[in-house]
């Protein structure tokens, strides 16, 4: 629902408000920047929470306050309420999105958490098909009607799933994927977990490289990931002369792609280097978005879709799944958080870029082929984070 209704549909609310209101493209991606902002600050304190409390209530209350988020959206008329809606829908979608989820998924697989986190993933993808269909709503309906019928449905379907959700497997008789040690101390499965190794604490992974380099290659990869999310739709619509409509349906085949990847991701992730892997893939963000940028045909176009769909469904997976092998489960919440001031960079900076410099040159060329370039730079960081070694101090 967060995929489909609000992150991978962004940019068609970009599309029509500017049409609309006349509104500017940089004062659109501002509204992408609360949001980003909002998940990253919250990032070190939902982390601390959910590592001691569990994530089910704080789902709940990210539910009910997403929900009334889009309500609120449906009633504004001007940039400050536009605004102020925002705040209120990028709280609801952190408290009730990717990151208490993860970390709740962490805590119940090890031995193929790359391919559990990947499924989790699908739901993403799965999202952003639905983008055509959140497009023909706009036209058909107008934004205010799509707005507001998008809260009612994120209050309805949500909270029954929010009562899925499960803290640890020790809190339920359960443990670590599904794999019980036999009185001799063996795995009593095949394919068992290895011997396990301590977890660090939150402080000790911030001395490593690993934690720096890993949260440095992420929060570059999403220097692209977050300026296609609020812009491609606007520059295919303005710079290359597609509809809104054909634009979403290139959005859609760039998540059935994505879809691909993941699926991807859950095979390759538990077989191949997960930083060598998450490095192949920036250099496929670069070159879809170079694609993009200088289209001058439907073909570069679909090249775009197919590399950037690919490369972010297999590279997203990976990004959690990295951390919790490298520094373990223990503290992954709070280490997760701490690593979202960092990549909030890119997060924010993507789509601040790219606007600020289509408002300045007319176009959108400058700004993506700035990011492409620095999605390119960003593989070298994951070619440096390295597994760190074992924390000095005793185990207890």
């Amino acid at each position: 629902m967060q995929s489909g209704l609000l992150q991978q549909s962004f940019g068609a609310y970009v599309a029509v408000l500017r049409d609309e209101l006349g509104w500017s493209k940089t004062a659109l991606s501002v509204a992408a920047v609360i949001q980003q902002l909002e998940s990253a600050l919250l990032g070190p304190i939902q982390g601390w929470f959910v590592d001691r409390f569990g994530p089910r209530g704080m789902i709940r209350a990210g539910v009910v306050l997403f929900g009334s988020g889009f309500m609120l959206l449906s009633y504004v008329d001007t940039l400050t309420g536009f605004y102020a809606a925002f705040v209120v829908l990028a709280l609801g979608a952190g408290l009730c999105g990717f990151f208490p989820l993860t970390v709740s998924l962490v805590n119940w697989f090890e031995r193929k958490r790359a391919r559990a986190l990947s499924t989790m993933s699908l739901g993403y993808a799965l999202g952003g098909m639905a983008v055509p269909l959140v497009a023909w709503s706009l036209q058909a309906f107008g934004w205010r009607a799509t707005a507001f019928a998008s809260g009612v449905l994120i209050i309805i379907g949500g909270l029954p799933l929010a009562m899925v959700i499960r803290r640890r497997p020790e809190e339920y008789g359960e443990v670590v994927d599904g794999i019980r040690e036999s009185p001799g101390g063996h795995a009593a499965a095949r394919g068992a977990t290895p011997a396990r190794r301590r977890d660090f604490t939150a402080r000790e992974a911030l001395r490593t490289p690993a934690f720096w380099f890993v949260s440095l290659g992420h929060s570059f990869s999403l220097l692209v990931v977050s300026a296609v999310l609020v812009h491609a739709i606007t520059h295919l619509k303005e710079g290359l002369g597609y509809t809104v409509g054909t634009a979403s349906l290139v959005i859609s085949l760039m998540t059935l792609c994505q879809f691909t990847g993941i699926l991807l991701s859950g095979y390759l992730g538990d077989r191949f280097d997960k930083r060598l892997l998450s490095a192949g893939c920036m250099v496929f963000h670069m070159a879809g978005l170079l694609l993009l940028t200088y289209a001058v045909s439907l073909s570069m176009v679909i090249g775009f879709a197919v590399l950037h769909g690919l490369s972010w469904g297999l590279r997203g997976p990976l990004m959690q799944a990295m951390r919790a092998d490298y520094f373990g489960r223990s503290s992954i919440g709070l280490i997760m958080g701490l690593s979202s001031v960092i990549v909030l960079v890119g997060q924010i900076s993507g789509p601040l870029i790219a606007g600020i410099l289509a408002d300045a040159t007319g176009n959108y060329r400058a700004g993506f082929t700035l990011l492409a370039l620095l999605a390119g730079v960003g593989s070298v960081f994951f070619v440096l984070a390295r597994p760190p070694a074992q924390p000095s101090r005793a185990s207890a």
